[in-house]
C-alpha cells in the first residue's frame, strides 16, 4: 500500500493562480477537494488506500493551504476552472474523472460537474449544501454570515487562529479527537500565513454569486451517478436533499458515528463506501 511518505507534492500555475497539490498512486484519476478550515491534509488517512486503485489528486484550493491567495476568483465556478486547468497540467485533461468534494469542496465539485459534464464519470459530495438550493437552511449558520462580512473576521481572529479553529474542529465532530493535535497544528499553520484567513473567508463572501450560478446550473440536472454523504452528528441528510434537487441519479447515506469531518472520523468506512460507489459507477 502507498504510505504517506510516498505522496508527491507539486505546484502549478493555472488560471493565473499558483496551486499546491498532492498526488499518489496509479490508475484512473480521482480528485479530492477539501473544505474550510482544512487543506489537502484532511485526506491524509484515505489517500494511501485510494491510491491502490486510482491516481489520487488532492489540491489545496485557491487561497487555502499552500496555494496562492489571489484578490478575487472565489466563486466556485472559477475555483472549479482552477481544478480543470490543473488536470490539464497533470496530463489528465482528456480522461473522465471521479470527483469528491467536502464542505466548500462540495459546491466546487458541483460547479465542476455542471460545467464539464462529459468529463466527470462519478461525483461524491460530503457534508455541505449548495448555495441557492434549499436556501433558508444555509442562512441559519452563524459563521456563514460572520465570515461574509468584509475585513472584520480577519481582524478579530488574527493572532487567535488556534482558538478560533479549534472550536470548529470540536463543535462539528462526533469524535473531536479524530482531528488530532498534529492535524490542528498543520491547519493552523496554513490559516495563520499571510492571507490565510482572508482566503478562507472569501469562500463565504462569494455565497450570493455561487447561489446565482447554482440556480442556473440546476436548470439542467446532472446525469452522472452521485453519492451524497452526511454525518449523523452534523448536516445529516442536507447533502442528499440538495443533490437530489440538481441531479437525477443520486444515492445518499447518513453516516453513524460521524460529524462534519467524515474522512478523518471514519476514514476506513469512507474509503470502503467510496470505492464501492465508484466500482458500481464504472
Amino acid at each position: 500500500m502507498v504510505s504517506r511518505d510516498d505522496l508527491e507534492h507539486g505546484q502549478a500555475r493555472v488560471n493565473e493562480t499558483k496551486l499546491h497539490y498532492v498526488t499518489a498512486g496509479d490508475g484512473p484519476p480521482l480528485v479530492l477537494l477539501h473544505g474550510w478550515p482544512q487543506t489537502w491534509y484532511e485526506w491524509r488517512d484515505v489517500i494511501p488506500a485510494l491510491a491502490d486503485e486510482y491516481t489520487v489528486i488532492a489540491p489545496d484550493l485557491r487561497g487555502l493551504g499552500d496555494s496562492e491567495t489571489p484578490v478575487s476568483g472565489y466563486d466556485k465556478d472559477t475555483v472549479a476552472t482552477d481544478i480543470r486547468e490543473l488536470l490539464d497540467h497533470l496530463g489528465h485533461g482528456d480522461e473522465p474523472i471521479a470527483l469528491v468534494g467536502h464542505d466548500w469542496g462540495m459546491p466546487t465539485a458541483y460547479a465542476y460537474a455542471a460545467q464539464y459534464r462529459d468529463d466527470v464519470r462519478a461525483l461524491c459530495v460530503l457534508e455541505a449544501g449548495l448555495p441557492g438550493i434549499n436556501e433558508d437552511e444555509k442562512r441559519k449558520l452563524w459563521h456563514t454570515r460572520f465570515h461574509s462580512v468584509r475585513d472584520l473576521p480577519e481582524r478579530l481572529v488574527a493572532g487567535r487562529e488556534r482558538l478560533y479553529l479549534d472550536w470548529f474542529y470540536g463543535e462539528g465532530a462526533y469524535d473531536p479527537s479524530a482531528i488530532d493535535d498534529d492535524a490542528r497544528e498543520e491547519y493552523v499553520r496554513c490559516y495563520s500565513q499571510a492571507g490565510g484567513l482572508r482566503g478562507g473567508f472569501e469562500y463565504y463572501r462569494a455565497y450570493d454569486t455561487d447561489a446565482e450560478h447554482n440556480r442556473d446550473h440546476a436548470e439542467e440536472p446532472l446525469e452522472m451517478p452521485v453519492l451524497a454523504l452526511g454525518g449523523a452528528a452534523s448536516f445529516r441528510d442536507l447533502p442528499i436533499r440538495d443533490m437530489k434537487a440538481v441531479a437525477t441519479d443520486v444515492e445518499g447515506e447518513v453516516i453513524d458515528r460521524a460529524g462534519h469531518w467524515i474522512p478523518e472520523e471514519r476514514p476506513a468506512y469512507f474509503v470502503d463506501r467510496l470505492t464501492r460507489f465508484l466500482a458500481d459507477a464504472a
